[in-house]
């Protein structure tokens, strides 16, 4: 007797088929599975094994070979269990082969029978409808693959249930999708008082992308403005959501099948290791770097962060990609997000005030600074200071703009660079100014006459890098795209060669 059920594997964010073939066999009673299986799926003989007892099926004395194929893709993850149970009992002839031939099955189950819920259901489900194919998921997961489009879902919340359905005398209904989050209510940047040069940093890092560090002493307001960034994106249209949340729906974080609009924003704290940066692990999952995807990371207190660390964003904030090698696979996860830091002049904080500087300064500063390697600091287009804010402005009445109009103009920014790039062909696709580079930056980069002497100046006096010159290019187009401009002028290069100056004078 023997039966073939289809489900999947996963690496990084790509869904593969796997298919668990049953055989049973006359000789001694055995339960074995083979095929590459990780810890949690050669526990799996003991969970189907109560599940079916619970439902009153016992296993025949023979002996059950449970093969995972492809038998050279390794297999991790409790979600093989719902898959080798359906196996047994199609080749025990409980359960028709026919009916489950077009359906990717995923589910944990307990010792009870209950199907439990498991992470990537969203992906299986939109590569199930890639391929033609229906899914059978716990119905926990059920409101979450209702997201992935036209498909039947069969999202039972146990193993009986199913079998009922399948022998006709249960129905189980299709389930709904869940929720749209748009998340908390935004911090309002008018909250700010003072601090002008930051916010009007923050604007133009928000409607290109750029990556953007903030420096200045403790309480100057570094992380208030950084957390005010969320309130100021543009939410993410439907092909960006879908791809946020299958990075939320691998990694687990996806609950109750609930869809976010809101943009990510990652702060994980600086004891972080690599492996939580940019992702890895014994189950390679997704990193901060990739769960920011389409969103922000921030970093506060940057060279606090072990330099390892550091080092290793490198490749994700250049290419927007994360690679976590391992000796049998490379695992790719997407890692588009645009890195927010923050950090102080030097460690006690106090640089640029000698009433309270320590007695090491201007040493110190140095010292602090040089524990961000300089290709690190090369990556990051827009450096501004944050000054620590007065007594006078604390005592103002609010003067600033509110977020719905800084918002309203980072949103029609965006939209230009949308419509701008939606035509481009190109292996990623290219939305904001922070995605473009080499010929499409000169194709899109229009230089008057005016801003060519003050850039080739400014090339040779700082001494810029090929890659800081270029995100100077991307940063004036900002600047150009915030006042509607075609042209980029000597207003917009000046204002950017001023957000590297901080770098370039270091």
């Amino acid at each position: 007797m023997q039966s073939t059920i289809k489900t999947v594997a996963f690496l990084g964010l790509d869904v593969l088929q796997v298919s668990v073939q049953v055989l049973m066999a006359a000789g001694l009673p055995a339960f074995t599975i083979v095929g590459l299986p990780d810890k949690s799926i050669a526990e799996s003989k003991e969970r189907v094994r109560a599940a079916l007892t619970s439902l009153g099926v016992g296993l025949p004395p023979k002996r059950i070979t449970i093969n995972l194929a492809p038998a050279d893709l390794p297999k991790e993850g409790a979600h093989y269990d719902l898959p080798i149970a359906l196996g047994i009992l199609t080749a025990m002839g409980i359960l028709p082969q026919e009916e489950l031939e077009s359906y990717f099955v995923l589910g944990e189950l307990s010792l009870d029978g209950q199907c439990n819920p498991v992470s990537g259901v969203l992906p299986t489900a939109v590569e199930a409808v890639a391929r033609s194919l229906d899914i059978i998921c716990p119905g926990a997961s059920g409101s979450e693959a209702a997201w992935a489009g036209d498909l039947d879902i069969l999202a039972p919340n146990s193993l009986l249930a199913l079998i009922n359905h399948f022998k006709g005398t249960q129905v189980l209904s299709p389930p709904r999708k869940g929720d749209i989050i748009e998340g908390p209510q935004a911090l309002q940047i008018e909250d700010i008082k003072g601090q002008e040069m930051a916010k009007r940093a923050l604007e133009v890092a928000a409607a290109g992308g750029h990556n953007l560090l903030m420096t200045g002493p403790p309480g100057s307001g570094k992380s208030m403005l950084a957390a005010r960034l969320p309130g100021l994106l543009p939410p993410l249209d439907a092909a960006e959501a879908l791809e946020v949340n299958m990075i939320s729906s691998i990694s687990g974080e996806m609950k109750e099948g609930k869809i976010s609009r809101q943009r990510p924003f990652r702060d994980p704290h600086h004891s972080a290791s690599v492996a939580a940066m940019v992702g890895g692990g014994r189950t390679a999952k997704p990193g901060e770097v990739s769960l920011a995807h389409l969103g922000v990371l921030f970093l506060d207190e940057l060279p606090e962060f072990n330099r390892q660390v550091l080092e290793s964003l490198r490749q994700p904030v250049e290419a927007g990609k994360a690679v976590v090698a391992r000796a049998n696979a490379h695992v790719t996860y997407p890692a588009r997000m645009q890195l927010v830091a923050a950090m102080n002049p030097c460690r006690c904080g106090y640089l640029d005030d000698a009433s309270q500087a320590c007695a090491r300064a201007p040493k110190c500063g140095r010292e602090y600074r040089a524990k961000i390697s300089g290709p690190m600091l090369d990556r990051i287009d827009i450096h501004v200071d944050v000054p620590a804010v007065s007594a006078l402005d604390l005592t103002q009445p609010r003067q600033s703009e509110t977020t719905q109009t800084v918002a309203g103009r980072i949103a029609r920014a965006r939209a230009l660079q949308r419509q701008r790039y939606e035509e481009i062909v190109h292996p990623v696709k290219l939305r904001i100014n922070a995605d473009i580079d080499g010929e499409l930056l000169e194709r899109f980069v229009i230089l008057d006459e005016s801003a060519k002497p003050l850039l080739e100046e400014a090339m040779v006096k700082f001494k810029m890098s090929a890659r800081g010159y270029h995100r100077v290019l991307k940063v004036a187009r900002t600047l150009a795209d915030l006042v509607e401009s075609e042209e980029v002028g000597r207003m917009q290069i000046a204002e950017a060669l001023e957000y590297r100056h901080r770098l370039m004078a270091g």
